[in-house]
């Protein structure tokens, strides 16, 4: 039977969406867990990417980690979005360089360890704002990709502050990032609701 996208709830996620069919007399079918592996497995690899793939930019050059996370976030949901989160930090923590600047259990508990557990905890509370409707317009996309960010720092300047003090925190581990994550921001501001859009078009 033809089967079409559902993408009418506000509950649902992208990677729902996507993954979800409703068959010709309505009955929803249940999301394939091999679908939900892919998305797991395609998050952590291009997050993984992410995390080595520089860009220029001012003051400092610029990584696509934090972009990725809340995208990921935004489009995974709760549980899947920090699945995957969680898969690429203990990938990391065993030996595996997906990493931006070291491998293993060590550099996870490092001075940059405040900022990968902000990406689970970023991940998850995006994913949990989602899945009850936000991040389908432009209004409340820009809110939690303000929230998600939020986290991250909150996180990682906290724990980089119990190792180098609070001023020295915010120059190393805040003020030369301020101008690429603003510019991250507005990215996953226009691209989730425009996703939305085109799969809206897809039905």
């Amino acid at each position: 039977m033809q089967s079409n996208w559902s993408v009418d709830t506000k509950s649902q996620t992208l990677m729902k969406a996507m993954l979800l069919r409703t068959s010709s007399s309505g009955t929803e079918q249940q999301v394939s867990i091999i679908g939900k592996l892919i998305f797991l497995v395609l998050g952590v690899a291009i997050l993984s990417l992410s995390a080595h793939f520089k860009v220029p930019f001012y003051p400092v050059p610029m990584t696509l980690q934090t972009l990725v996370v809340l995208l990921i976030g935004m489009s995974y949901g709760l549980h899947l979005g920090g699945a995957t989160i969680l898969s690429y930090l203990l990938l990391g923590a065993f030996g595996a360089p997906v990493f931006s600047g070291g491998v293993g259990f060590v550099y996870l508990v490092g001075p940059t360890g405040g900022y990968l557990a902000g990406f689970f905890v970023s991940a998850v509370v995006l994913g949990f704002l989602t899945e009850r409707g936000m991040g389908q317009n432009w209004v409340t996309s820009a809110v939690l990709a303000v929230i998600g960010t939020v986290i991250i720092y909150a996180l990682g300047l906290s724990w980089l502050t119990s190792i180098i003090g609070f001023e020295k925190a915010i120059q190393f581990g805040l003020m030369p990032f301020v101008f690429g994550d603003c510019l991250k921001i507005v990215i996953v501001t226009l691209s989730i609701p425009l996703a939305w859009k085109l799969l809206e078009r897809l039905r």
